[in-house]
């Protein structure tokens, strides 16, 4: 892994990163499997190991958690968001035009019954979620709908946010 600083938004060229990151290929296929791992510590807080990140998940002390560290929506927030901006990055890059900032709120809505089975009918996710992007630069704003069109179409979690992802659990006890 090499590692270079990024002196502007959009210079991902000289970006080393695994796996062969700035390779494009029409034809080839190029995976990437990330891992995490979380392990229970104690009550609500969770240990997560991401790569050769280590971090801490739990909940506010209204739902029974330490508030050590962000909740479990709020990471999946976090992570459209920090994959929405890296979206920008690369598509302002491979449009061909500058972007100087961009900056993404997100907000989302859940009813804490569907978490709790209190009331049939009410999922436990988000009903919605709010992304309001700020972007700055000296394009047109018709070059910047042309950005946000790309991301719409290429951000990975946006997408895994929007399509049924299988998800597959095997439980081993012992």
């Amino acid at each position: 892994m090499t590692a270079t600083t990024v002196t502007e938004l959009t210079d991902i060229e000289s970006v080393g990163t695994e796996p062969a990151a700035t390779t494009r290929s029409e034809t080839a296929p190029q995976h990437l499997t990330p891992q995490v791992r979380a392990t229970l510590v104690t009550g609500t807080q969770v240990h997560v190991t991401a790569g050769s990140h280590e971090f801490t998940i739990d909940e506010p002390a209204g739902l029974g958690g330490t508030d050590l560290g962000a909740n479990p929506v709020e990471h999946l927030l976090a992570a459209l968001g920090a994959c929405q901006v890296i979206t920008f990055q690369v598509w302002a890059g491979t449009l061909g035009f500058r972007l100087d900032s961009v900056d993404v709120q997100l907000s989302g809505h859940l009813d804490l019954r569907g978490f709790f089975g209190t009331a049939e009918g009410v999922r436990p996710g988000f009903d919605g979620i709010q992304v309001d992007v700020r972007i700055t630069g000296p394009e047109t704003r018709e070059r910047y709908d042309a950005l946000v069109a790309a991301v719409e179409e290429h951000c990975p979690v946006l997408d895994n946010l929007r399509s049924r992802v299988p998800v597959e659990t095997v439980v081993t006890v012992g």
